[in-house]
């Protein structure tokens, strides 16, 4: 059976995808070393179950199983933290896209208060709304991502596009065992 037949998402074909992002990261600059550690650390030990367990639902519903889900270190905390990844950079695409004149800075501090601030404490948070004025202006962040405003916009939309059905089928996936999403 094929991912679209039995609604599964094999495991190692998402790490495969999810291995892409971290130059997305780099791109941001000393701000997001953290996030890109982090998620590179939560994305090898993905690929390390990927050796044992097929599909994301089978990581899940071993953890609801052993009651480990939101233990640090399981399987399906890491998949929670490579979610919210994938989605941070999500959203600052998007803000970054809202006009020309929208400088890094801003569509990061929103997309950050968007995505990820509400599960930080405030420590966390304001070391990284610190770190925000760190970050690369809009050209220097064209130049790192070898794009022009023309492919920028091309590519940060298909990477939105891509992402979007991901993060939902994610969400969809611990939603259905019950699981709240605010944390």
């Amino acid at each position: 059976m094929t991912e679209e037949e039995d609604g599964l998402m094999r495991l190692d074909d998402f790490c495969s995808a999810c291995s892409h992002v971290p130059v997305l990261f780099n791109c941001l600059g000393f701000a997001f070393k953290f996030a890109e550690m982090e998620y590179v650390a939560k994305v090898k030990d993905l690929e390390e179950a990927s050796k044992t367990f097929d599909t994301l639902q089978n990581i899940l519903d071993l953890d609801v199983e052993k009651e480990t889900v939101k233990t640090p270190g399981s399987h399906s905390r890491n998949l929670r933290r490579v979610r919210q990844g994938l989605d941070l950079i999500r959203a600052i695409f998007e803000q970054f896209l809202i006009a020309d004149d929208y400088s890094l800075k801003d569509a990061a501090t929103t997309a950050y208060t968007e995505v990820c601030a509400p599960f930080h404490t405030w420590a966390v948070r304001t070391a990284v709304y610190a770190g925000m004025y760190t970050l690369p202006t809009r050209d220097q962040l064209l130049l790192r991502l070898n794009e022009t405003d023309q492919s920028v916009e091309k590519n940060m939309r298909r990477y939105m596009e891509a992402s979007r059905p991901i993060i939902e089928y994610i969400d969809k996936l611990y939603i259905q065992r019950n699981i709240k999403l605010d944390w």
